[in-house]
């Protein structure tokens, strides 16, 4: 009896090519619904897998191969004597060789407008049942998921190498192709029924297990060194996986953490174009040294935002990472042109830039779009041995109308103005996490240190004069009085921190003594 191959394919990729050789080395095609149709057309002989099995396809397509001539014919050992005379009762022919790829139902859903009904429509039923039934065989049947695979599955047919370890590999891909298959309808399920979630609380939110998929993006050369192995896995327009790179070398594992960084800071200040019916971004720029902000500044253009933020700290901007939130145009690129610098990420580049900066061949330059910050997911996960932490984005926008002036001197208009700017940098700042500010500009920022105060002395040295008339702004709260008295001492006008301090009233104590405006926000933005 000739072997049998069964194929039923939405992508139909390099379909007859693999149909063809199959022929060639004496197969049977058994296919059902369009495949058949595309093998008929091009004069391919096959059979149908209704005139296979005696039963019509019903329930419009709902049920084609879910059948025991189909199944008994993919799960049948044939080692196994009982299950040989059940085929033979039965009348059932072996199925050797199983070609199914999945109805599309991500590509159904990247649609935000697809109705319910259409999306469980696309949610495939047959093709996971035989994937699963041919990989749980693979020590007799081979199973192929992916048009990637035809070309090498032909090379084994030639050369009569259909080995047990190639039809174990190809059920690893299988039984990866549907676990990859149910998370992205559980996905979007849990996306629909968010809300519902929410209304059940925390408590039923958290018996549910965490289910992630992404597809493998690129092998990066190493991790945070040379001898740590990593891989970037992300949805191909969702996020940095929407992003163009348009010159530069591979991005590094590095890069794309402080690349994440000078997104999220730069983000407090607009991105992209306007939205239409009004409102615009305040172009704004930033300068990322190892996660942290060395440099961040608004302007009246892109190009003037960069200036000033690079002047911010031009010592730690070497080898830093530059994020803009408008288009990066000539006069912005002639300031980049100069430096050592390894990514700039911004919504678009104009050609004049993207000229100018062309003989930078190793600088590697990223158009990302607004819309693919949009598609990104807002969970962020960490992993922890053995587990990971799951919490929402801190991205919400910032609530001034809840702040609270707890000086007897409220801040000027200026200084307000400077007291939000410097808060709007501090929550991107590793804790504890100082920012001292004016005009729109960081003139010293401290991070990760482990008391507040040896922050808030390296921000203040950074920033040394300039920090006379300016503002300083701290992701926590003030435990004791020194930070106030050491910023006054450094000639710091105004302070804003989030409260809450069981000794809150020693910094606002020192604040009226010293003449310093002070506002509390009431929320905390701890970065770790």
């Amino acid at each position: 009896m000739a072997p049998t191959a069964l194929l039923s394919v939405s992508d139909k990729h390099d379909l007859l090519p693999l149909a063809e050789g199959l022929l060639r080395h004496g197969y049977r095609l058994l296919s059902s619904g369009g495949t058949a149709a595309a093998l008929a057309a091009a004069g391919l002989p096959v059979t149908k897998v209704a005139d296979h099995t005696g039963a019509p396809e019903i329930l419009g397509g709902r049920v084609k191969t879910l059948h025991p001539r189909v199944h008994g014919g993919i799960l049948a050992r044939r080692s196994d004597p009982s299950h040989q005379a059940d085929l033979a009762v039965q009348g059932i022919d072996a199925i050797d060789v199983v070609v199914v790829n999945l109805y599309p139902f991500r590509q159904t859903v990247a649609d935000p407008a697809v109705s319910w009904e259409t999306a469980v429509e696309t949610i495939d039923i047959g093709g996971p049942a035989m994937v699963r039934a041919a990989a749980k065989n693979h020590a007799d049947v081979a199973v192929l998921t992916d048009p990637g695979q035809y070309a090498d599955f032909l090379a084994a047919l030639d050369g009569g190498r259909v080995d047990a370890d190639l039809r174990r590999q190809l059920a690893l891909a299988a039984f990866r192709h549907t676990a990859s298959y149910d998370a992205a309808i559980a996905a979007w399920l849990a996306s629909r029924l968010e809300t519902v979630g929410a209304e059940a609380g925390a408590e039923a939110a958290a018996a549910a297990p965490l289910s992630v998929e992404l597809p493998a993006r690129q092998s990066l050369r190493y991790g945070e060194n040379p001898h740590q192995s990593a891989t970037w896995y992300g949805e191909p327009e969702a996020g940095w996986g929407g992003a163009v790179q348009l010159q530069g070398k591979e991005l590094s594992y590095n890069n794309l953490i402080d690349l994440e960084a000078a997104l999220a800071t730069v983000r407090e200040f607009g991105y992209g174009p306007a939205p239409e019916g009004g409102g615009q971004s305040q172009p704004a720029a930033v300068v990322i040294k190892h996660t942290n902000p060395c440099g961040v500044a608004t302007g009246a253009t892109p190009d003037e935002a960069l200036l000033r933020a690079l002047d911010a700290d031009r010592v730690s901007a070497f080898g830093g990472i530059v994020a803009l939130n408008g288009e990066v145009d000539g006069a912005a690129a002639e300031h980049l042109a100069g430096l050592f610098l390894e990514c700039v990420v911004a919504p678009s580049f104009s050609a004049e830039a993207r000229q100018r900066l062309l003989a930078k061949t190793n600088l590697r330059l990223l158009e990302l779009p607004a819309a693919a910050i949009g598609l990104a997911s807002r969970r962020q996960l960490r992993s922890v041995l053995g587990g990971v932490l799951v919490q929402e984005l801190d991205d919400q926008l910032i609530d001034e109308g809840s702040w609270q002036v707890v000086s007897r001197r409220p801040p000027s208009e200026q200084e307000r103005a400077d007291l939000r700017f410097a808060w709007q940098v501090v929550r991107h700042v590793r804790s504890n996490a100082i920012a001292v500010a004016a005009g729109g500009q960081t003139l010293g920022i401290g991070a990760g240190q482990t008391n507040r105060v040896g922050s808030a002395q390296l921000a203040l040295a950074a920033a040394g004069e300039r920090a006379r008339g300016a503002v300083l702004a701290s992701d926590g709260f003030f435990p004791f009085d020194d930070t106030v008295r050491l910023a006054a001492g450094h000639g710091i006008t105004a302070v804003i921190h989030p409260g809450g301090s069981l000794r809150d009233a020693d910094s606002i104590n020192a604040c009226d003594e010293l003449g310093l405006a002070m506002l509390v926000t009431g929320r905390r933005h701890f970065l770790h």
